[in-house]
């Protein structure tokens, strides 16, 4: 009798402990979707410039004064400033599905290029984000430096 109700209870308690710890992910999930989705209605909405570029602790924002960027639904991200265009692609992807937290959404830029565009070109982690205002950071491979970027809508 009482192997009986040791295994109803152990099998009770694996039944809670899993429905549980699914409904916790589940709702993680669906909370990092909410903000990947925003962000990416945000930055689809009108024009961008960058108002600060620090690569390793030296300040670079000079080299993108006067671009406008754009980010298209298509993923092509536009920079332009009147007399010269560049194109490259930009993603926000999830690395991670296990938590709500934007440290797990990755803004990606990638520009085919060989000037201070290709500066920009990482998976940048997501420091903060608004509607008018979006904050990156990414730690360098190669000498552990740690660059930020940040985009704010004209």
């Amino acid at each position: 009798m009482k192997a009986k109700q040791f295994l109803y209870r152990s099998i009770l308690f694996l039944g809670v402990f899993f429905f549980i710890t699914s409904c916790s992910s589940d709702d993680d999930d669906t909370s990092n979707t909410t903000t990947q989705n925003q962000l990416q209605n945000n930055v689809q909405s009108g024009t961008w410039r960058i108002t600060s570029f620090i690569d390793s602790g030296t300040d670079e924002t000079y080299h993108f004064t006067g671009y406008q960027f754009t980010f298209n639904s298509s993923g092509v991200l536009t920079a332009d400033n009147g007399s010269i265009s560049y194109d490259g692609i930009w993603s926000i992807t999830n690395s991670s599905s296990s938590s709500n937290s934007n440290s797990d959404l990755d803004f990606n830029i990638y520009f085919n290029l060989t000037n201070d565009f290709e500066e920009l070109n990482d998976d940048w982690d997501i420091l903060s984000q608004s509607t008018t205002k979006i904050e990156l950071m990414d730690v360098s491979g190669g000498n552990g430096g740690t660059d930020y970027l940040t985009f704010q809508k004209n």
